[in-house]
């Protein structure tokens, strides 16, 4: 089938550089990217991934480590582990 639609949406210019980024390590083009969001939305008959609300116990964790609260920092993945009790 023939690309012949054109899609135009306004985006922050960070959001749009960062995702653009990772879209060039993952070896996609953003058109490729978008013609593969609408096709997963076209046989999900929805959104592809979940959308909803964080409760209130994780907002209460968003809110904290925005304000670099309760953050806990590792070394390394051993030292990770070790403090996870893994």
């Amino acid at each position: 089938m023939a690309k012949t639609e054109v899609v135009r949406a306004r985006i922050n210019p960070d959001l749009k550089r960062n995702v653009e980024l990772l879209l060039s390590k993952l070896g996609l083009t953003t058109t490729e990217a978008i013609t593969l969001f609408f096709q997963q939305m076209e046989l999900r008959k929805g959104l592809p991934f979940l959308v909803e609300l964080p409760n209130e116990e994780t907002r209460d964790v968003f809110e904290k480590t925005d304000r670099g609260e309760e953050l806990v920092e590792c070394e390394d993945a051993d030292d990770m582990f070790k403090k996870l009790n893994i």
